[in-house]
């Protein structure tokens, strides 16, 4: 699985941090989400998934690449 993150629709909410902080942090300029493994480990797929669902700008998705 693959991260995908479109910084342009990002508004710097921090939940997907809070849901998953081994895989996502913020830009400290403007706050907008910066994907730390893109390729996360399965052991955080559970966390990235909830990270996906409550993303409320809908920035965040998995490919299955």
């Amino acid at each position: 699985m693959r991260i995908v993150a479109d910084t342009t629709l990002c508004v710097g909410a921090g939940q997907c941090v809070l849901s998953a902080p081994s895989v996502f942090d913020q830009d400290e300029e403007d706050g907008t989400v910066l994907v730390l493994a893109e390729r996360p480990a399965e052991a955080a797929l559970d966390d990235v998934r909830e990270a996906v669902g409550t993303c409320p700008s809908q920035a965040l998705s998995l490919t299955e690449e």
